[in-house]
């Protein structure tokens, strides 16, 4: 399984350098345009609920698909691979960027706390897709992008008005940590733990095993 993460991780290098390189495209545009806020809070408030969503749907049909557990092992994998890896991805690690690049509106932001009346309800619509449509061929660049976006503003809801080419690249950096590790594990690793190792399916990209 450590191979198979391993390579799966490879393989999701360039979608994830793709995403941060869009981010921070967006994030100078949102920068030099004095992009408020409370803008970053609304575009927030709108990524993360969607990319919980997705991944709702991707890691609950990839266990549906080649598990073989009962349908509340089902519900229970699509929800802590959901919630807890996109709150991983979209809050946990921009919140630690935020605190050691100093920002001055740091904040957690927990989706499913703070906003549990949108994001839980569409993790669970997300499940309820995947036991009806079970299908895992989203594509990953629009995956990465969602991802990438949920972590942006999550970042610019925190920034000040001072800014310079190193905190650039010290964004980018955590914005690619943010996508790529917690994208890769919610929809391949995470759900492959609970499947037998004679049923995981080969690599979508290459078709190794």
């Amino acid at each position: 399984m450590l191979r198979r993460i391993l390579h799966e991780l490879q393989h999701h290098v360039p979608f994830t350098l793709l995403g941060t390189a869009a981010g921070v495209a967006i994030l100078a545009g949102m920068v030099f345009g004095r992009v408020g806020a409370d803008v970053s809070e609304k575009l927030f408030e709108v990524a993360h609920p969607l990319h919980v969503f997705l991944s709702a749907l991707v890691t609950t049909a990839m266990y549906r698909l080649h598990g073989r557990g009962r349908w509340w092992a089902t519900i229970l994998i699509g929800y802590v691979g959901s919630i807890g890896i996109a709150t991983l991805s979209d809050c946990i690690i921009p919140y630690v960027g935020e605190v050691l690049l100093h920002m001055p509106h740091a904040h957690p932001h927990i989706g499913f706390i703070e906003e549990w009346y949108v994001v839980n309800p569409l993790a669970l619509a997300g499940i309820a897709v995947a036991f009806r449509w079970p299908r895992t061929k989203f594509p990953h660049a629009g995956h990465v992008l969602i991802s990438t976006a949920a972590s942006l503003f999550h970042i610019t809801m925190a920034m000040g008005t001072d800014w310079s080419v190193e905190m650039f690249l010290a964004v980018a950096v955590f914005l690619f940590l943010a996508v790529w590790l917690p994208c890769c594990t919610s929809d391949i690793v995470f759900p492959l733990l609970f499947v037998r190792p004679e049923d995981r399916p080969p690599c979508e990209h290459c078709g190794k095993r």
